[in-house]
């Protein structure tokens, strides 16, 4: 039997990168560091559901009701959000607006001692706008926002499971 040479180019590359460790990024990047996590953020955010989702779905990590029992405790430190005028057309109106949001949060232990430094995330996107169109404006807008609360979360999951968490009870050799 004749084995396609397509096929069998596709298995090739298929190895070669496999064995050099590419692999795609997906939504969860791993595990975190911690045993057990606290959200110090209110039960409806959206960004505190989105979290507990994804760190239930990446393994090892139990979150707890109670931040004393709590290896870590994620803490927002800040959370701007503007959507400012980026250009007007001829008679004066509203062409683009730009969305932007601005967060900040770190990781401390149940002493209060911080675990992972203020960590910055900033999301900008671009969105067109047409006064004869409002209401899916208003739609588009607010998918684009459900959109950057994602890609958040998403940035969140990485940067905590990528540094390497500082133990604060050892001082620094500088």
């Amino acid at each position: 039997m004749r084995v396609p040479f397509r096929l069998l180019l596709a298995v090739i590359i298929a190895a070669v990168l496999t064995g050099c460790g590419f692999h795609l990024r997906g939504t969860v990047s791993g595990n975190l560091p911690y045993k057990t996590f606290y959200i110090a953020l209110p039960d409806t955010s959206e960004i505190n559901v989105w979290l507990q989702r994804y760190i239930k779905a990446s393994g090892n990590t139990e979150i707890v009701s109670d931040a004393q029992n709590a290896e870590a405790i994620f803490q927002q430190v800040s959370d701007g959000r503007q959507k400012t005028i980026l250009s007007v057309n001829a008679q004066g109106r509203v062409r683009e607006y730009r969305l932007q949001m601005n967060y900040t949060f770190r990781v401390v232990n149940a002493k209060g001692q911080i675990l992972v430094a203020p960590s910055e995330i900033n999301l900008i996107r671009d969105i067109t706008y047409n006064d004869s169109a409002v209401l899916a404006k208003d739609l588009e807008e607010a998918m684009l926002w459900r959109d950057m609360n994602t890609d958040l979360v998403n940035q969140i999951m990485r940067r905590l499971s990528l540094i390497k968490p500082k133990n604060p009870d050892q001082e620094e050799d500088e």
